[in-house]
């Protein structure tokens, strides 16, 4: 998933790209941290709180699925700029204190979310292989723009929590909407169209994404993979606020003073960022040794583990908190490693809309997780399981790709054979002008 507004519609190399900005989820950052705490302030309680985040996913999975997917066939920067206009209004929501308003703020969150997680990186895949870039690059380019999509999200959580401190907990929510007006004008501006099957029915491109999934075991295991890892980051980004209050062992805690918190929130959030861009830097180098369908494997096990302590030491909130920065590392690996192997795998007529159908068990899993609403612990303890089938699928989807990769002999024989009907296609013309010259002298005699 690569979130980009660039001026890549008039550069002619990958590299001059340096000037693409990850402003698009700049307005999403600016939210993050404060969403849950915000809902807090106004009195809201905790069920309710996690009936709204279920509205939210639940939006996503629904609606934003189908909308999010509109991109193959409407042109994906329309629906970018769709994603814009709907988190916009979302933000606006805020302001009021009202359930049924915060309801509806978050269904367009929902639907806007879907669009953030699928439509711009098809457009960007797109984009790239229109120009004839070397698909090697595109390793290198995620990697690099999720690296800076971590340093606007340090930035973008130190603003925010700037403003909260300053005007309260709905500022950075103000903040998010001049960034969402900002991002439209340059989108308009400086992005070309492009589109999946633009010819096809809207139906058509679910039917052709579904039999791609079907049809194709790496691409559903990558879903698989893809599905349980976002799960449990969605999860954990819900939780890791309750998390860390708990840990801290206080009985009596005031949530609903901005000016002093029990938790910086955003300062946290900004730690997280460096970690995941860590993770992102680091992704470059596990290239150079293994491809991430190999690397992956141990990342998610990683994951697993530092999801674990809040099961096993809920009340050490160091040792908590490190291990989320460490999880936070292995999103950071993640996000241009799925990408990568996104790529390579799904093709271009129904990007979108495979990237979608993705995104319905991973919100379907968080839904539940709300909706039953569990004891923190059995939370992550569900978090360490989807982890754990996460990696499992990883491993198959390893082997899968092993046995892809055409060995030297294969290559060799390949190659022989070309060389084969080379040689055959050249003696033959060979012939065929000596005929024809043999023909041409006894005419002429």
């Amino acid at each position: 998933m690569l979130y980009l507004i660039s001026i890549y519609a008039t550069s002619s190399t990958p590299n001059q790209r340096s000037t693409s900005s990850n402003i698009s989820t700049t307005g999403d950052w600016l939210q993050g941290p404060h969403v849950y705490a915000l809902y807090e302030s106004y009195g809201i309680q905790k069920h309710e709180i996690e009936i709204l985040f279920i509205a939210g996913f639940g939006s996503s999975m629904l609606f934003g699925t189908l909308v999010a997917s509109l991109a193959d066939k409407y042109g994906r920067r329309n629906i970018c700029l769709l994603y814009g206009i709907l988190y916009g209004i979302s933000c606006i929501t805020k302001h009021f204190p009202n359930f049924q308003i915060l309801f509806v703020g978050r269904l367009l969150a929902g639907m806007a979310t879907s669009i953030l997680f699928s439509a711009f990186e098809s457009w960007l895949v797109s984009e790239h292989r229109h120009r004839n870039f070397e698909s090697d690059t595109l390793g290198i380019i995620f990697a690099n723009a999720y690296f800076g999509n971590s340093i606007v999200a340090i930035l973008s959580g130190i603003i925010a929590q700037l403003a909260a401190n300053t005007f309260g907990y709905v500022a950075p929510f103000d903040t998010a909407i001049f960034v969402f007006i900002a991002m439209c004008f340059l989108l308009a501006t400086t992005w070309s169209e492009n589109y999946g099957d633009a010819n096809a029915p809207v139906s058509q491109s679910f039917l052709s994404a579904w039999k791609s999934i079907k049809s194709d075991r790496k691409i559903f295991l990558l879903g698989i993979v893809q599905a349980l890892f976002e799960a449990s980051m969605y999860v954990f980004i819900l939780e890791w606020t309750p998390a860390l209050t708990q840990a801290l062992n206080k009985e009596s805690i005031d949530k609903t003073d901005s000016k002093n918190p029990p938790i910086s929130h955003g300062y946290v959030f900004a730690s997280y960022m460096v970690a995941m861009m860590m993770g992102s830097n680091s992704f470059k180098v596990f290239c150079n040794y293994t491809t991430p369908e190999s690397f992956m494997r141990y990342i998610i096990i990683v994951s697993a583990f530092c999801l674990s302590v809040p099961v096993f030491l809920p009340g050490n909130q160091v040792i908590m908190f490190i291990s989320f920065l460490i999880f936070e590392f292995c999103i950071g690996i993640f996000w241009p490693a799925m990408a990568t192997m996104r790529s390579k795998y799904i093709s271009e007529e129904a990007r979108a809309t495979v990237m979608n159908y993705f995104r319905i068990p991973l919100n379907f899993i968080v839904v539940v997780i709300l909706l039953k609403d569990f004891h923190l612990k059995i939370i992550f303890m569900s978090c360490v399981f989807f982890l754990s089938l996460a990696a499992a699928a990883m491993f198959l989807l390893h082997k899968l790709a092993l046995h892809s990769i055409p060995t030297s002999s294969t290559i060799n024989k390949l190659l022989s054979e070309q060389e084969e009907k080379m040689l055959q296609a050249m003696t033959s013309s060979i012939d065929e002008n000596i005929n024809n010259n043999e023909q041409n002298g006894n005419s002429m005699a």
